[in-house]
């Protein structure tokens, strides 16, 4: 399965047909409107039924929401970041440890949404960490880089 992985540093000349939409399955540049409304939702709010209020209202509306005033600082996003960074950057074969196919894995490293149905993939990798509660689901992090367990 390493071969369906984009970060294993294999350069493409061209973008593999594979992932290569057809025109009528593409949004039409003049269809896409710009909308300078995105929903922002204010975690700081005293009123935990308003927060919920305008998260259903931004999914119903629009399908996505920028959230403010969650309680992370710019530098815990930071080493986020960098970790993330470090964990793509390892060897395929070290990645590969951790890759699954299985929706259901609460850890999983995998591409695209299902590598074997599809006929048309997504570009992108992802490594899947469930963190709640913290304490039972850290065991299961992957252990390389080191600083994938800081937290």
């Amino acid at each position: 399965m390493a071969e369906h992985l984009l970060s294993t540093g294999h350069q493409h000349k061209k973008l593999p047909e594979s992932y290569v939409r057809p025109e009528t399955d593409r949004p039409g540049l003049t269809e896409v409107l710009i909308d300078h409304n995105i929903p922002i939702i204010d975690l700081s709010l005293a009123d935990e039924s308003q927060i919920v209020s305008q998260i259903a209202h931004a999914c119903q509306s629009y399908g996505f929401f920028q959230v403010v005033n969650h309680g992370m600082s710019d530098e815990l996003m930071q080493q986020m970041m960098a970790v993330a960074s470090e964990f793509f950057s390892l060897p395929a074969e070290e990645k590969m440890s951790h890759y699954s196919d299985d929706p259901a894995k609460k850890m999983r490293l995998s591409t695209s949404f299902n590598v074997k149905k599809e006929k048309i993939h997504n570009w992108r990798d992802y490594l899947r960490l469930h963190c709640h509660p913290l304490e039972e689901f850290v065991p299961d992090w992957p252990s390389n880089p080191s600083s994938s367990r800081m937290w």
